[in-house]
C-alpha cells in the first residue's frame, strides 16, 4: 500500500491536470477528423486509447523529469517532498516504473498506422528531453507546448493517415496556449527557480509576465478564429470556441504574479478551456 501512495505521488495521477492537459489537444484532433468524416465508432476507439496512452506517457515523464530534476526539486519548496527528492524511492525502482509505462505505451501506439507509430516515437524523444531544456533555454514552455500537443498531429493521423495545413495551424494555436498556462504556472516557482539557476519565461518576461500571457493567448485565440472562421455563424460550436477564448481571457484578468497559489487556481481553469474546444470543435459541422 505504501508503494502504491507513492507510486500514485510519483505519476502525479492524485493531480489529473497534467494528463487531461496532455489529451486535451488529442481530443482536439479526434474532434476536427469527426467533424469532416462523422465516424462515430472510430472515434470512439480512438478516443479511449488517445486517453490510455496521455496517462501512461504523461505519468512516465513525471517520473523521468523527478529523476533529472532530483537535485533541484530538493532547492525548491513546492517540489522538495517529492518522493524521489525525499529519498522514498530508489533511482533503480524509478526508472523501472518509467520502463513499464512506456511498454503500455508502446502497446496502445502499434494498434495505430505506421505514420501515427512514427510520430509516436517523435512524441517519446520529445518528453524525455523536455527536463533538460530549463537548464539550456528560458524557453522550455515553448518546447513544453511542441511535446505537449504533438498528440493533435497524432490523433488527426491516426484517422486520416495524412498531415494537412488545418491541422497545423491548430497545433500552432495550441503551442501558444501552453506558452500562456505553463508561464502562469511557473510563476510559482521563479524566486526559487532564479536562486538554483533554471530558466523559464516566467523569469524571462517577469517585468512583463501578464503581457506575455496575454500575448500568448492572443495569438492562440487569433489562429483559432482563422481556421474556423467560415464555419462561424450563430451556432454551439461557435459559442464553445468563444466560450475557451472567454476563459483565457478571465484568466489574464485573474491573474497575478505575487499570489502564486491563485496562479496555480487559474492554470488549473484550462482544464475546462479544453473541454469547451473540444466542444466548439466537435461541433462545427452539426
Amino acid at each position: 500500500m505504501h508503494h502504491f501512495k507513492i507510486f500514485i505521488r510519483l505519476t502525479r495521477l492524485n493531480k489529473p491536470i497534467g494528463f487531461m492537459l496532455l489529451f486535451w489537444p488529442c481530443s482536439w484532433g479526434l474532434a476536427y477528423s469527426y467533424s469532416i468524416n462523422q465516424n462515430v465508432d472510430l472515434f470512439v476507439y480512438y478516443f479511449a486509447l488517445f486517453f490510455f496512452g496521455s496517462i501512461l506517457m504523461r505519468s512516465a515523464g513525471c517520473i523521468f523529469n523527478d529523476i533529472i530534476d532530483r537535485d533541484f526539486d530538493k532547492k525548491v519548496k513546492r517540489t522538495k517532498m517529492r518522493p524521489i527528492a525525499a529519498g522514498e524511492i530508489s533511482i533503480m525502482r524509478s526508472l523501472m516504473y518509467v520502463i513499464i509505462l512506456c511498454f503500455f505505451a508502446f502497446i496502445i501506439l502499434i494498434q495505430f498506422n505506421p505514420l501515427t507509430i512514427l510520430l509516436g516515437f517523435g512524441s517519446m524523444f520529445l518528453a524525455f528531453a523536455y527536463p533538460f531544456m530549463k537548464r539550456v533555454t528560458y524557453w522550455p514552455q515553448l518546447f513544453l507546448g511542441i511535446t505537449f500537443n504533438w498528440g493533435i498531429i497524432m490523433s488527426w493521423a491516426a484517422i486520416n493517415n495524412n498531415i494537412t495545413g488545418e491541422i497545423i495551424l491548430l497545433y500552432i494555436s495550441a503551442i501558444f496556449w501552453t506558452l500562456g498556462y505553463d508561464t502562469i504556472y511557473g510563476t510559482q516557482d521563479v524566486s526559487d527557480d532564479e536562486i538554483i539557476g533554471l530558466k523559464s519565461t516566467s523569469i524571462k518576461f517577469k517585468k512583463n509576465i501578464k503581457l506575455f500571457v496575454s500575448i500568448s493567448y492572443f495569438i492562440a485565440s487569433f489562429i483559432l478564429i482563422y481556421l474556423f472562421f467560415e464555419n462561424m455563424s450563430f451556432n454551439l460550436s461557435t459559442f464553445f470556441i468563444f466560450l475557451f477564448i472567454g476563459s483565457l481571457i478571465f484568466q489574464i484578468l485573474k491573474f497575478n504574479k505575487s499570489k502564486p497559489l491563485y496562479c496555480l487556481n487559474i492554470f488549473r481553469m484550462n482544464n475546462f478551456s479544453g473541454l469547451f474546444l473540444f466542444f466548439g470543435i466537435i461541433l462545427i459541422n452539426l
